[in-house]
């Protein structure tokens, strides 16, 4: 008696085509791998929880690409390196969470002052100080923003999902390059060890940027050139013939430092107009069900995970809300969300997990009629959307 054989059945998609092949992924491995898919050929960091599987990832991988993976005494030397390498030519990125984020803001200040571009994923956990290094948090919003001292371009991208922890990461990579400046990637503990399923060969969503050459010999070069152009500098590599000082001083259009008027002027503005003059290109949102929203949620990051489905479910009730979510935490998306609130609404709800960091961004930006009303957990747990919804059935 012979066996019947069994065929081989690939699953079938809604509309009746072979699906794409799926596989579980976390948020952190996510991260590594839009870093390689990138272009990212440098790693440098210390290992802190929950960002650490970013780095055991690249560590495996980074050396059979023909990149460079290395392990520092700590945060601060970490830094050091990534612009080190990235003057060498390499799109270079490090990883690390709260306290290691803090240790890392001088050399974030220096490499924002010199253009040099370079990718760092804050992994956000509780705090402050040590926190709680295994819970959730989002209290770096603002840290990403003003962490470093003086007047620096800030721009920091916040994933909900693993799969747009991938995109994400390229597209750090991409606005590093445009920009000349170091790009925050922030995510969460959530984020990070969650795992979904995602596509086993990822469609990029944008082309990828590589670093702009300079178009002229090398005794014509001017790394911080003249003429009025705020984005897409070339950027000469060390080693390759081409003679330029880097510091963090303020500088001239040669890279030396200066305590001429004019120049201080031209440096200062430089570095903040790259980015306020292209905030239009850079910002990003997503709105979701704010079709006749009586009442907008304001999420980003894990916590809008729970916002969207507390939308879902208040929807079902025959409430009107919608949920707006900054994908882009800096620059802040202002013009979307004022468009979206709009004359309508009637109240906005932020809902975060923190004490009140992106609601004191979304008063600013509302007209004063607009009530504002924060929701927060600062437990180390993700907010639950029960409890969302509770806060929104007292407002509506």
């Amino acid at each position: 008696m012979t066996k019947a054989r069994q065929k081989k059945t690939s699953p079938k998609s809604g509309d009746g085509r072979k699906a794409d092949p799926m596989r579980l992924v976390s948020g952190n491995k996510m991260i590594a791998e839009g870093a390689l898919a990138a272009g990212c050929r440098f790693f440098a960091g210390y290992p802190i929880t929950p960002s650490s599987e970013i780095m055991e990832y690249l560590a495996q991988k980074m050396p059979r690409i023909g990149g460079k993976f290395i392990q520092m005494e700590d945060e601060i030397a970490s830094m050091g390196a990534v612009i080190g390498a990235s003057l060498a030519g390499a799109k270079a990125m490090t990883a690390t969470s709260g306290p290691g984020f803090s240790l890392m803001q001088e050399h974030i200040g220096y490499a924002a002052m010199a253009e040099v571009p370079c990718v760092i994923a804050n992994v956000m956990r509780s705090g402050p100080s040590t926190g709680l290094p295994t819970k959730t948090s989002q209290g770096d919003f603002m840290q990403a923003r003003f962490g470093s001292h003086g007047d620096i371009p800030a721009i920091a991208l916040v994933p909900e999902s693993p799969i747009e922890c991938f995109h994400l990461t390229v597209r750090a990579f991409n606005l590093a390059e445009e920009y000349r400046t170091p790009v925050v990637l922030l995510s969460d503990e959530v984020n990070a060890h969650m795992r979904e399923n995602v596509p086993m060969k990822i469609e990029l969503e944008a082309e990828i940027r590589e670093r702009r050459e300079p178009e002229v010999p090398p005794s014509w070069y001017k790394h911080y050139p003249e003429e009025v152009m705020v984005r897409d500098r070339p950027m000469a590599v060390f080693g390759e013939g081409y003679r330029f000082h880097v510091t963090g001083l303020t500088h001239d259009h040669e890279g030396f430092p200066s305590s001429k008027r004019d120049q201080i002027i031209d440096c200062h503005t430089h570095l903040v107009d790259k980015v306020r003059r292209n905030a239009h290109r850079i910002a990003a949102a997503e709105k979701y069900r704010m079709r006749e929203a009586k009442i907008v949620i304001v999420a980003a990051g894990s916590a809008a995970r729970s916002a969207k489905e507390a939308v879902k479910m208040l929807r079902n009730m025959r409430i009107k809300i919608g949920l707006f979510r900054p994908i882009t935490m800096w620059p802040f998306p202002k013009k979307q969300l004022q468009e979206a609130v709009g004359r309508k609404a009637k109240a906005v709800l932020v809902v975060e997990q923190n004490f009140g960091q992106m609601a004191v961004i979304v008063r600013y930006y509302m007209p004063r009629r607009m009530p504002v009303v924060h929701l927060n957990q600062v437990d180390g747990e993700l907010i639950e959307p029960e409890k969302i919804i509770a806060k929104v059935t007292e407002l509506y």
